[in-house]
């Protein structure tokens, strides 16, 4: 007999020895090195493959855009003759309203023949008879070319008499073949334009008289009719697109964040909070196009209020964007840390006062963020605006005050370029393009203030 305990335990099995050196990898080692250079591979190629569509994409909206920026004209010395604008000589404006616009084709003609003799150019054009109130010379400049001088001579009376040199805008074909939109082999299917007008634009050219310049006018401009593609702009539906910001900011910013502070700080957890944040997640996963729909049976036949008015647009997109504003301003709330909370109720501070003197300013850089992400997202849709009208209507006229910017029909931005897009002129189908580039110039801008007033207002603790 003895006093030691007897232990049951069995002895443990020395672990093999290690054969070779601690530096030089085994194959287990080898295998595991060659998988995560494997994953590193297929990361580069991903990043590398949606970099490439990335370029492609900006480059086809690039080619096919840059064009909307420039546009062809003609520099003529037009002389505005008494005879044909004011036979009377009294400088009545009523008497000069009374002059069709037909009246100031002569004066077009005329200016273009001058210079066709100054810088000896041979065309058959130049001897071409006019038959009624058309010239074969007319099909080379915009129809809105006469309405421009007119608008002139309306504007400033005293001009009716004088030479002034004028720049007149060459018709869409004409831009379109300096541009290399239109080629000659399209052209022979064209009733507008024939090879002689071709080989006179060539000569005009050369010349210096007819030349491309920066087409402000499609940055500022209002939108023009299908026979002048030449003149449209997207300045009226940018202010459109200005104005429904205006009222998504006033509206979802307030509501949103009032709501995401309500139901992350004070409300108290149930089962009507629960049912609340589930479809506060549900509404922002649906279609904005159903947006519409609330909107067009709401908004315009309940309230009746303006069809195609940036106000109505502005609710519509407002609703839209209110799930977005909330759930990131309530996970900007829920990423401050519960101390902050703490810290503040110990020191004798209310719930209002720690919420709205400490958590909401460490919150403020996601607040932002997530609105002006939101706003960008409203900026660029579509669908909603399709519902109520706004895609039908020419944002021809810029609104007489502010007032009937929010009431007045206009258009958008996104409305715009699909209304282009979906027109025969190719000239059309090129500021679409256009206005696809100023828009993505409005969406860049926008993200940049977001990540600079992040890190402007972004604390660490």
């Amino acid at each position: 007999m003895t006093d030691i305990p007897v232990s049951d335990a069995r002895p443990e099995r020395a672990a093999p020895a290690r054969t070779g050196s601690l530096l030089t990898a085994d194959a287990r080692t080898r295998r595991r090195n060659a998988a995560e250079s494997r994953f590193r591979l297929y990361g580069i190629v991903a990043v590398g493959i949606g970099l490439f569509f990335l370029a492609a994409l900006l480059y086809a909206i690039v080619t096919n855009g840059i064009g909307a920026f420039q546009q062809t004209g003609y520099t003529l010395n037009i002389e505005f003759r008494e005879d044909v604008l004011d036979k009377s000589g009294t400088r009545d404006p009523e008497a000069l309203k009374s002059v069709r616009t037909f009246a100031y084709s002569p004066l077009l003609r005329e200016a273009m023949l001058r210079e066709i003799e100054i810088h000896g150019i041979e065309t058959p054009l130049a001897k071409a008879k006019v038959k009624g109130f058309s010239s074969p010379l007319d099909k080379l400049f915009s129809d809105g070319a006469r309405s421009t001088l007119r608008d002139m001579v309306l504007a400033d009376p005293s001009l009716i008499g004088q030479t002034v040199k004028v720049r007149i805008l060459a018709s869409s074909r004409v831009d379109g073949y300096l541009k290399g939109r239109v080629s000659r082999e399209s052209i022979e299917r064209d009733k507008n334009l024939d090879a002689v007008h071709l080989d006179l634009i060539d000569k005009l050219r050369d010349a210096g008289v007819a030349t491309k310049a920066f087409n402000l006018a499609f940055i500022t401009g209002p939108d023009a009719s299908d026979a002048r593609p030449e003149q449209a702009g997207i300045g009226v539906a940018m202010l459109g697109s200005f104005y429904m910001m205006i009222v998504v900011l006033a509206l979802a910013l307030p509501i949103g964040v009032g709501a995401s502070i309500y139901l992350e700080e004070f409300a108290p957890q149930n089962r009507i909070t629960d049912l609340i944040e589930v479809n506060i997640s549900n509404l922002a996963a649906v279609p904005s196009i159903v947006f519409g729909i609330l909107g067009l049976a709401v908004f315009i036949q309940v309230v009746h209020l303006p069809q195609s008015a940036p106000l109505v647009g502005g609710l519509v997109l407002s609703l839209m964007t209110l799930p977005t504003i909330i759930i990131s301003t309530r996970a900007a709330l829920k990423a401050v840390p519960p101390s902050i909370r703490d810290a503040a109720l110990g020191v004798g501070a209310s719930k209002m006062q720690a919420v709205f003197h400490h958590v909401l300013p460490l919150a403020m850089p996601g607040i932002l963020t997530g609105t002006i992400l939101g706003l960008a997202q409203a900026l660029g849709e579509t669908a909603p605006l399709l519902l109520i009208g706004m895609v039908g209507f020419v944002a021809s006229n810029y609104p007489d005050g502010a007032v009937a910017g929010f009431m007045a029909p206009n258009s958008a931005m996104p409305a715009q370029i699909y209304e282009w897009a979906k027109r025969a002129d190719p000239a059309f189908y090129e500021r679409a393009w256009g206005g696809i580039i100023l828009l993505l110039v409005f969406l860049m801008t926008m993200n940049i203030i977001a990540i600079l007033l992040r890190r402007r207002f972004e604390r660490r603790w």
